[in-house]
């Protein structure tokens, strides 16, 4: 199978784990196994994660003969239950590379990509609620709020709108009847900023995945995980994702609850940790080599 994924950030990622031989790191989202391999020539060992059972079967066909390298199929927000499992109490890092992989856009029946026609699905893990579930089963105003949350879609109410009269006829079966539905709810003039259905889809594909809570729960997982000075490194790819880790980790480094006026601080919170940089983005020459990465931020933290 060819899982061909372009590992965004991938010096900057792999630098931030602070990486020697040593300790114990996990990769929750080891996809194509980009960033796993180069983990696993710097690390003691290291375990690779990841939903998809496409990845899963690639990972081992690239990885199984390092012998270092244990691989689990299983959703990162598991972390600790995979820890207890293998037996390790506490690792030092763990990397998280956010979204959707290349292989799994240009895969066009997972239903991810509004350029090619295909089932709406966009199941990361293959299983459970699908688009088509969604799309075809959620009301006008439940529809509508998802696509403001998760898409920052200003046309909204209208796409959702379009949604449940085109249902009424049949159901919404592909990508591209989707996109068609989408391109409809648009003005002539909002067409031109980027593709239209880009926002509907990102949403969608979020509350499939429960991507947004499963994250949260992870970030609060792998904080009891981490040992003294382990390192927990997220990239992301769109604003509600990095927004979330920006404020976690700026409430761990600063967990104080005192009311601002006050001279000192009274509640006894201290510090969880450190963030070694404020962020790191894409240069130039990724950009050029990889456009899909313009959106994405590495942000990284490091306990106590």
């Amino acid at each position: 199978m060819e899982f061909n994924h372009k590992s965004v950030l991938f010096d900057e990622a792999i630098a931030s784990l602070n990486l020697d031989e040593t300790k114990v790191i996990v990769d929750g989202t080891a996809g194509g196994g980009g960033h796993s391999k180069a983990i696993a020539a710097r690390a003691k060992r290291l375990i690779a994660i990841d939903q998809d059972p496409d990845a899963i079967a690639v990972l081992h066909e690239r990885l199984d003969e390092l012998g270092n390298v244990t691989i689990v199929e299983n959703n990162f927000e598991n972390l600790r239950s995979v820890l207890d499992e293998l037996g390790i109490e506490g690792i030092d890092g763990l990397l998280l590379d956010l979204g959707v992989s290349s292989f799994q856009l240009d895969t066009a029946e997972r239903g991810f990509s509004y350029h090619a026609d295909a089932p709406l699905d966009m199941r990361m893990s293959k299983s459970g609620l699908s688009a088509a579930d969604v799309v075809n089963t959620y009301s006008e105003s439940a529809l509508a709020d998802i696509l403001f949350r998760y898409g920052e879609e200003k046309f909204a109410r209208r796409i959702a709108a379009n949604i449940i009269k085109a249902r009424e006829d049949k159901p919404i079966a592909t990508t591209l009847e989707l996109v068609d539905i989408i391109k409809a709810a648009y003005p002539a003039k909002a067409m031109r900023d980027a593709h239209p259905a880009r926002k509907t889809f990102q949403a969608i594909r979020i509350e499939v995945n429960a991507e947004l809570d499963r994250l949260s729960r992870t970030l609060e997982a792998a904080l009891e995980c981490l040992n003294s000075g382990g390192r927990l490194s997220v990239i992301t790819f769109h604003s509600l994702e990095d927004r979330m880790v920006k404020e976690t980790f700026a409430r761990w480094v600063n967990p104080c609850t005192c009311p601002k006026e006050f001279p000192v601080c009274v509640c006894g919170k201290k510090p969880l940790g450190t963030v070694p940089f404020k962020f790191k983005a894409p240069t130039a020459q990724e950009l050029k080599e990889n456009p899909r990465a313009r959106s994405s931020r590495l942000r990284c933290f490091e306990k106590y």
